[in-house]
C-alpha cells in the first residue's frame, strides 16, 4: 500500500512541480509538431501516459534483475515492445488519427520523458509507485500539450477539438471565433508553439512566486510573535 502523503506528492510532482514539459523541458519534439490543435496533443499524451504508466511497472518488477551495465538497453526494449503494441491499436482502432500523427507515436520509444522517468523513479522504487509516477508525469504532459493545442488552434484557426470526430464520430469541432476569422498562422508552425510555451512557462512561475509570496507572508507573523 502506498499512504497518502507519498501519493500526493507523487501526484503534484508529476502534474505541477516537475512538470515535463514546463519545468523538464522534455518531449520538444512532439510538443511543437503534434500540438497544433488540442485533440492530437491530447491523444498522443494518453498514449505516452499508457507506455509510462506500463513501463514503470515493469522496469520496478525487473529492476533487481537486470544488470546495471546493460540497463539503458533493457529500459529502452521494453518502452519499444510496448509502444509497438500502442501504435498497432491506434492503427487498428483509430486510423485516421493514427495517419495524422505519424511517426510521433512510435518516437515514444525515444522520448526522453519516458526514458527519463524508468531511470530517475522506476529503476529505484516499488512497481506501484512507478506506476502512479508514470501516470502522473503524463497526466502533466496531458494538460500541458492539451492546453498548448488549444490555444494554437483557437488563435490559429478559430476553432477547438478539430479531428475529435476522428475519435468520436458523431461529435463536431466548436467553432468559438467568427466563421470569416482570417486565423494567425504563426500560432499554428513551430515557432509560435515556441512563444506560446513561454508564455506558459512564465505564467507557471508567476503563479509559484505568488504562492511563495503568500506563504511569507503568512510565516512573517508566526516569527514576530516567535
Amino acid at each position: 500500500m502506498i499512504e497518502r502523503d507519498e501519493f500526493r506528492s507523487i501526484a503534484e510532482n508529476g502534474v505541477w512541480k516537475q512538470n515535463t514539459s514546463l519545468i523538464q523541458i522534455l518531449g520538444l519534439c512532439p510538443l511543437l509538431a503534434v500540438t497544433t490543435n488540442m485533440v492530437n496533443g491530447v491523444m498522443l499524451s494518453l498514449a505516452t501516459i499508457l507506455v509510462m504508466a506500463l513501463s514503470g511497472v515493469a522496469v520496478a518488477s525487473l529492476r533487481n534483475f537486470i544488470p546495471h551495465e546493460i540497463r539503458i538497453p533493457v529500459f529502452i526494449l521494453i518502452v519499444a515492445a510496448l509502444v509497438t503494441v500502442v501504435d498497432l491499436l491506434f492503427n487498428a482502432k483509430l486510423h485516421e488519427l493514427y495517419v495524422i500523427l505519424g511517426i510521433f507515436i512510435p518516437l515514444i520509444v525515444t522520448n526522453c520523458i519516458v526514458l527519463a522517468r524508468v531511470e530517475a523513479y522506476a529503476a529505484k522504487n516499488p512497481p506501484l509507485q512507478a506506476t502512479l509516477d508514470g501516470i502522473f508525469m503524463g497526466v502533466g504532459m496531458l494538460w500541458t500539450l492539451a492546453l498548448l493545442g488549444g490555444l494554437r488552434e483557437l488563435i490559429g484557426a478559430g476553432t477547438l477539438f478539430s479531428g475529435i470526430d476522428l475519435v468520436f464520430p458523431d461529435l463536431k469541432p466548436l467553432q468559438l471565433l467568427p466563421a470569416d476569422y482570417p486565423g494567425l498562422l504563426l500560432a499554428i508552425l513551430p515557432p509560435g508553439a515556441f512563444i506560446l510555451l513561454g508564455c506558459l512557462i512564465a505564467w507557471k512561475n508567476w503563479v509559484e512566486a505568488r504562492a511563495a509570496a503568500r506563504q511569507q507572508r503568512r510565516a512573517a507573523p508566526v516569527a514576530a510573535g516567535g
